[in-house]
């Protein structure tokens, strides 16, 4: 009909119009990349931002990368090509895809400045190309193991003693764990940290017992005893402009009064010794304690945003099903040319028996061998090193329940040690060996619980906390890049 042909007309007038300007398009976009780069013969034409060669053929400028070298524990170091706006986070996962590590979300990008001795774990929203450009050419990122990272947010009370959170005080203590995180990352409500402090006098070696307070405005201190009154109070450092360090070069370096220093270093400085605020806690748990508020309240929910990211990548596992009943087995007799089943318990155990003993003689031989190097291929077995380098790893992976390695004796040199952290205390633990039968054996409890080689062992107190303050839980690594 007249009416279905101007329909289709219409349409037809549409597709082509439609194919026209797409043509048109096209060849803007090829014309270019296909002429030669013509030079401009009169460049003091140009803008100040313009070029010699016309606009149109200038190099692709949207490569925004950056280059950042990454190192391992063992001083290897790894470039990495990194985009502008590539997070902490997105770099661990990069590296753990590189060097085979097994992702456990608990791998952390450290920035360490080894002529002012201070290092700090990168949080996992930070882009890491405006983080290295405020630091110095002597400084470096190190990829290590961070347990501690957001433990906090489940053993809260661990990290947050009742006498330095003044809420606490002011409820008697009366506020449960899930609030008291409630508080810190709620922006209209902010908790306050207070305690005493030493802090470094500005060009002295002599340190000053202070009493202190964080808020969410920054860290300050009182000039008369423990007033908080506005006028007592002094402005130390804010909180948004600056970053806490753990400090690595020592007690005797920095003349001070104790092992558990800390520092809070403006952003932008990169070398100057004296824009660094040195601080000194009484015991490991205070000082954790000032370190992690001093997180929380400068990123607040960001932090718990970046716990809950993994979990949230996490998907569901199947529930896991048998495709053969247990009810369906039976023992079997294959000693004879055709095998048979057997009916009788007794002698079924007995079969057991004599097949368990007979795979235990015929590897016997076997087992002797290994238990003598198969540990070795641990990641938590770190050979000969000395108390203090098992005590400066511990500390470096976050001091948290659990964390332990195994080394060898330096008293001994047949037994092994085993080094745990528990409340945030490093302990050793003898690993002794003993002979049975011609067989060597290792215990913890004096020959109480035997087993055959270190690999045994680890896994039972994985397992069984037995004589040990808690279970094993965290292997402390060093994976090399």
């Amino acid at each position: 009909t007249g009416r279905e042909d101007c329909s289709l007309a219409r349409k037809s007038k549409v597709l082509s119009l439609w194919a026209y300007r797409r043509l048109q398009e096209e060849e803007q976009q090829v014309r270019p990349a296909s002429l030669p780069a013509i030079p401009n013969p009169f460049p003091e034409l140009c803008s100040p931002s313009g070029s010699p060669v016309l606009t149109t053929l200038q190099p692709n400028q949207a490569s925004n990368t950056h280059i950042i070298k990454v190192f391992g524990e063992d001083g290897t170091g790894k470039v990495v090509e990194v985009p502008a706006d590539m997070t902490a986070r997105d770099v661990c996962q990069l590296l753990v895809l590189r060097s085979h590590c097994v992702d456990d979300n608990c791998w952390s990008l450290v920035e360490h400045h080894p002529l002012l001795g201070l290092e700090r774990s990168l949080e996992d929203h930070e882009l890491v190309v405006q983080v290295q450009a405020c630091m110095s050419s002597e400084s470096r990122f190190v990829f290590r193991k961070n347990y501690a990272k957001y433990e906090f947010f489940k053993n809260p009370l661990n990290f947050f003693p009742e006498q330095m959170v003044a809420l606490c005080q002011e409820s008697n203590g009366t506020i449960p764990p899930s609030q008291l995180l409630k508080n810190f990352l709620n922006s209209s409500c902010c908790p306050e940290i207070q305690g005493f402090l030493y802090l470094k006098e500005t060009g002295r070696k002599s340190w000053k017992k202070l009493c202190m307070f964080l808020r969410r405005s920054g860290l300050y201190y009182s000039t008369k005893a423990t007033s908080k009154e506005p006028r007592h109070l002094q402005l130390l450092s804010d909180l948004e402009e600056s970053c806490m360090f753990t400090v690595t070069t020592g007690r005797k370096m920095h003349n001070a009064p104790t092992d558990y220093l800390f520092c809070i270093k403006p952003v932008k400085v990169q070398r100057e010794q004296k824009e660094v605020r040195m601080l000194c806690a009484e015991d490991e748990q205070s000082r954790t304690c000032w370190m992690t508020a001093f997180r929380l309240l400068k990123y607040g929910i960001q932090l718990y945003q970046n716990f809950k990211i993994p979990q949230q990548r996490k998907a569901p596992l199947a529930p896991f099903s048998r495709s053969v009943s247990e009810n369906s087995l039976v023992a079997m007799d294959f000693s004879g040319r055709t095998g048979r089943v057997i009916d009788n318990p007794v002698e079924a155990q007995s079969a057991a028996m004599e097949e368990g003993h007979s795979w235990r003689v015929s590897n016997l031989l076997t087992h002797t061998f290994l238990f003598i190097v198969i540990h070795r291929t641990q990641l938590w077995f770190h050979g000969r090193i000395v108390r203090e380098e098992s005590h400066r790893m511990i500390m470096q992976q976050g001091q948290v329940d659990g964390l332990f390695l195994v080394r060898d004796s330096q008293s001994n040199p047949k037994a092994f040690v085993l080094t745990l952290c528990h409340h945030q205390k490093i302990k050793h633990f003898q690993i002794l060996p003993f002979e049975e039968d011609g067989q060597i054996f290792f215990s913890l409890d004096e020959g109480t619980t035997k087993f055959n080689d270190l690999i045994h062992l680890v896994e039972f107190y994985q397992l069984n906390r037995g004589v040990l303050p808690c279970k094993l839980k965290h292997p402390c690594t060093v994976i090399a890049l």
